[in-house]
């Protein structure tokens, strides 16, 4: 299955990292559990870069679901442009993208992936709303 990434989403976070020789698997090309290595790092990153810490005693972003299209091969030693993007907030979700090129190329795409991200209360275990400057983020 192929998801399509919407025109219209709003760009929230960039990172650069270099594949690494061990991120590789035998096909010779980065294995892909590390696709979505990257993509979650991007959150998390872009999460603690907007005071987002990952406190359980106060409701956060929870991933509800996660997906990954391949277009063409990463492998050692390329440098990988992610870009980061988030929208369609709802009640209480927004979707993030997750866009990765290589850096001397960044106009090809190499992946694209992405996820559901749920605003919940950890000690409940239920969606909780939307904070609205999270909301505000992700138009």
């Amino acid at each position: 299955m192929k998801i399509e990434i919407p025109e219209k989403k709003n760009l929230v976070y960039e990172m650069v990292f270099k594949v690494r020789w061990g991120d590789m698997d035998v096909m010779g090309h980065m294995n892909n559990t590390m696709y979505f290595r990257y993509l979650e790092t991007a959150r998390m990153d872009w999460f603690k870069s907007i005071g987002v810490e990952g406190d359980p005693k106060v409701p956060g972003p929870v991933l509800a679901n996660a997906f990954c299209n391949f277009y063409r091969q990463l492998a050692y030693p390329d440098e990988v442009l992610l870009r980061l993007y988030a929208c369609d907030p709802g009640r209480s979700s927004f979707h993030t993208w997750g866009l990765m090129t290589r850096v001397g190329e960044p106009d090809i795409l190499c992946a694209a992936g992405g996820g559901t991200m749920v605003w919940a209360d950890v000690k409940t275990g239920k969606s909780v709303p939307l904070p609205d400057w999270v909301r505000q983020l992700a138009q």
